[in-house]
């Protein structure tokens, strides 16, 4: 039985965890912590006071410090600044004209490369909108599918597979629930979660009781209950570990290292001048007026401005084959480019299998084995995968018999990696149809169909 707690107990601060040590507690205890029913979770005017007292359920919101931050973020190059210390030069010996053309090429160019990723971050943010992601929890004792920023401690979220983990929570209820750990763990293999407590030392790969942000349900179904969320959820802290100021590309640190140069030169050149003016006995203010000038004609005024027209151009033509620019000095690096590797992904491919025939152990086209496919792709009713797909979409349903009926079933799983599907008919006995990794299926067979003939499976005939 939950024992009803004020919600006065919970953290009233967004920067504070709502329950420490969470995985050695049972879910009882949590839910009365939490002050949250077991079977109906949060009613809806108490997860809208959560999010005003814990903050949305998102990383630490990275601040770019507005427009404003974004335009001024512009000046930073040596090129600019010495054309600003050209400018102020220009109007403090008189030239005014010369001041007010250098400041207009300045604005000229700042203006161009904030135009071009402000509005490339505008984009970016905008497909995060179309992204967002939502999850499905229990609210007033009903099922409601809510945005993932707008979970609070406290929710119970339903999980099933395909799903992805949007907060740090404790598994309540569970039927074959695996969860790939990778993102956190580097584990390649799916985690086996139940209900249960953990260790109080135990590591993330050893709570076994907990579900993490980041992680995704491969098989099974659960009832969890958040715990944490947003910034004080463990992806948020390894993200916070790791993370680290975008390094400067090659093009960037030339234009620094021509910038300096170039400031090193006209002072040189400046000071030298000056000097020799002196030597000369020259009037003082006359030489000092004549070195300031002398820089002024030394500064390439245009230069910054030529620098954003061009990449701004290659930034216009990247967008037309659907690439989003962030930053304009990227494109000088992806220009510069001889090899790209890259893993391949949908995002290269199509990312769909296609299913070309069905083979028996000598390569044969199999018509048995074709049908045999089509069956277990058919009738299994765990997460479907682009394999069953594949097989189901390219044979025509109607190659297999209509009075064939599924008995039974058993789910994939990471162990046996095989998923096998019984199935009758009206004639003959139950079939079981098995299919997984080779060598995992391979391993626990005993004969093998070849040539219409049934071999012994021995160790010779494994081999071939």
């Amino acid at each position: 039985m939950d024992i009803p707690v004020p919600p006065s107990s919970l953290p009233s601060s967004a920067h504070e965890v709502a329950i420490p040590a969470y995985w050695t507690r049972s879910p009882s205890e949590l839910g009365a912590a939490l002050a949250t029913s077991l079977q109906d979770g949060l009613t809806t005017a108490e997860a809208e006071k959560r999010v005003r007292r814990f903050g949305p359920n998102s990383l630490s919101d990275e601040s770019r410090g507005g427009m404003l931050a974004d335009f001024a973020r512009q000046f930073k190059s040596p090129l600019v600044l010495v054309l600003v210390f050209a400018a102020l030069v220009a109007g403090g010996v008189g030239e005014v004209h010369d001041a007010i053309i250098i400041g207009i090429i300045i604005l000229a160019s700042c203006f161009l490369g904030f135009l071009q990723e402000h509005g490339a971050q505008r984009a970016v943010e905008a497909l995060r909108q179309r992204i967002s992601l939502t999850s499905k929890v229990r609210r007033d004792g009903a099922d409601k599918v809510v945005a993932a920023n707008s979970i609070v401690p406290g929710d119970l979220i339903q999980l099933s597979a395909g799903s992805l983990v949007p907060v740090d929570a404790v598994v309540i209820v569970a039927q074959d629930l695996n969860v790939s750990e990778a993102t956190l763990t580097g584990e390649t293999f799916p985690v086996a979660k139940a209900p249960g407590v953990s260790a109080k030392d135990a590591g993330l790969a050893d709570r076994s009781n907990c579900v993490f942000t980041g992680t995704s349900v491969r098989s099974g179904t659960a009832t969890a209950l958040a715990i944490a969320t947003g910034p004080h959820t463990e992806f948020a802290r390894i993200a916070s570990a790791v993370a680290r100021q975008i390094p400067e590309t090659e093009f960037a640190r030339g234009v620094r290292h021509f910038g300096f140069l170039m400031t090193r030169i006209i002072l040189c050149i400046v000071v030298v001048v000056l000097v020799a003016n002196l030597l000369l006995h020259r009037p003082i203010v006359d030489s000092l007026l004549f070195s300031l000038a002398l820089a002024v004609g030394l500064t390439p005024e245009l230069l910054p401005a030529i620098i954003s027209v061009t990449l701004a151009r290659g930034a216009r033509t990247m967008s037309k084959s659907g690439v989003i620019v962030r930053r304009l000095d990227a494109m000088e690096n992806l220009g510069s480019m001889d090899v790209l590797c890259t893993d391949k992904t949908g995002t290269l491919t199509e990312g769909v299998i296609r299913l070309d025939s069905c083979v028996d152990p000598q390569g044969g086209v199999s018509p048995e084995v074709r049908r045999l496919a089509l069956l277990n792709s058919a009738f299994q009713s765990g997460m479907k995968n682009p394999l069953d797909d594949a097989v189901t979409a390219t044979i025509a349903a109607g190659e297999v018999s209509s009075d064939a009926r599924k008995l039974a079933e058993i789910p994939y799983d990471f162990s046996r990696k095989r998923l096998s599907v019984i199935v009758s008919g009206k004639n003959g006995p139950p079939l079981l149809i098995c299919k997984g990794a080779a060598t995992n299926v391979i391993d626990v067979c005993a004969t093998v169909m070849t040539e219409g003939r049934e071999l012994a499976l021995d160790d010779y005939v494994r081999k071939q």
